[in-house]
């Protein structure tokens, strides 16, 4: 099932569960505005190279639209659309004031020069710019895309609305960008892990950990994780995977990966194959990479206690079902990965105020939403008598649903 049937299904049985108006229900489906551009720009080489961008503006009942732009040659209406609903649920389970949006441009950024990107960017703001605003929509980075990508949205849109550093948020620091949010996602990956732990008498320290990504939300979670004592045992990435029984050296690895060494050359490790990484034994299981990992072929074999969802979509519904069957406890990526768009939160009240804060309060911060969340979304798994996703799902669903009627939806 592709993450916009999974999406919308989640969605259902959500509104199902609080029993909202068939006509309200099919309303906050509908995205609020879809987007299409062609973006043509001169290639180094003097040749024309013409590509697709996309935003989808999901809702905005809760404040301005929120999300990612990504860079990636599979880049397509469907799965921005899916992604952009998710923002609209995932802002409201955070409980910051933003609804969902999410953008992107089908094309392989590893194929193009620094100076072609920077052309490509300024060309889809040029397109875009009076559809986004510092109280409309407000894009960040996303896959195939940095703090220097939202560097040059901000400077391309200042050119037609005057300096506007809270339009985009994920810059680079020297431009108005948050203290934190370079670790953000991650480090909320570890409070709801944290959080987790405890609901069942654990903790972090003493519990065995896999994960799946290496990339910026996996390195700082096993950093975050190793540094509180827990013991990193598997991980893997595009280059390959790894294990170690007695707890991988994730500072020494950090090392390695940063000197351009690929994990399946770390010296302190065995080379496993990829596809055991999901099922390999352990406490804590964290996919952190792509979505849809966690299938029908693969869940009856998982051997975790509890998955973290560090990625997004990363367990199918069918795995859901097979995995909830198995006693697994499961939490979803619309609580669990969402430490990135509350720091981002952070970074748009800091650039509206122009009043930066140290890093030890966004952490604090940061630490405190994902906290309230998760108490939020247990007394609505109470209330409603369901498993975590689902508890997620109609906490944000009814967030979003209340604010819709609160500012009159039918007038």
């Amino acid at each position: 099932m592709n993450a916009l049937a999974a999406t919308s299904r989640n969605f259902r049985q959500a509104a199902r569960l609080l029993g909202l108006d068939p006509k309200l229900e099919k309303s906050l489906l509908i995205p609020f505005r879809e987007i299409k551009v062609e973006c043509t720009i001169p290639k180094d080489d003097g040749t024309l190279a013409s590509f697709v961008g996309f935003r989808v503006q999901h809702d905005n009942s809760r404040g301005p639209m929120k999300g990612g732009i990504r860079y990636h040659p599979e880049v397509d209406p469907d799965e921005v659309n899916a992604l952009a609903q998710l923002m609209t649920w995932k802002t409201a389970v955070a409980a910051v004031p933003y609804g969902g949006a999410k953008g992107g441009i089908g094309c392989s950024p590893g194929e193009l020069s620094r100076s072609e990107l920077e052309r490509l960017t300024r060309v889809f703001t040029q397109k875009i710019h009076d559809l986004i605003g510092t109280h409309t929509d407000v894009p960040a980075p996303d896959m195939g895309t940095n703090s220097q990508t939202m560097a040059w949205i901000l400077d391309e849109y200042s050119k037609f609305h005057g300096h506007s550093p809270a339009v985009v948020t994920g810059k680079p620091i020297d431009l108005g960008g948050s203290l934190g949010r370079d670790a953000a996602t991650g480090r909320g990956v570890m409070y709801a892990t944290e959080a987790l732990l405890a609901e069942h008498g654990k903790s972090i320290s003493g519990s065995t950990f896999v994960i799946q990504g290496f990339g910026n939300v996996g390195s700082w979670a096993a950093q975050l994780i190793h540094e509180k004592g827990g013991k990193v045992i598997a991980l893997g990435d595009a280059t390959g995977s790894i294990r170690n029984k007695d707890g991988l050296d994730i500072p020494a690895l950090m090392k390695h990966r940063n000197e351009g060494g690929a994990l399946k050359d770390f010296h302190d490790a065995q080379v496993i194959d990829s596809a055991e990484l999901l099922v390999h034994q352990c406490d804590v299981l964290i996919p952190c990479a792509l979505g849809g990992v966690l299938n029908r072929e693969n869940a009856p074999h998982v051997k975790a206690k509890f998955i973290i969802e560090g990625a997004n979509h990363p367990t199918d519904p069918e795995a859901d079902e097979i995995l909830a069957k198995k006693g697994v406890t499961l939490l979803p990526d619309i609580y669990a990965n969402s430490g990135g768009v509350i720091v981002s939160y952070f970074e748009w009240v800091q650039n509206i105020q122009g009043f930066m804060w140290d890093e030890e309060k966004v952490n604090m911060e940061l630490h405190k939403y994902m906290n309230s969340a998760f108490d939020h979304i247990k007394a609505m798994c109470k209330s409603q008598d369901c498993n975590l996703r689902m508890g997620a799902f109609t906490l944000g669903v009814s967030r979003v649903a209340r604010a819709t009627l609160l500012r009159g939806w039918e007038a």
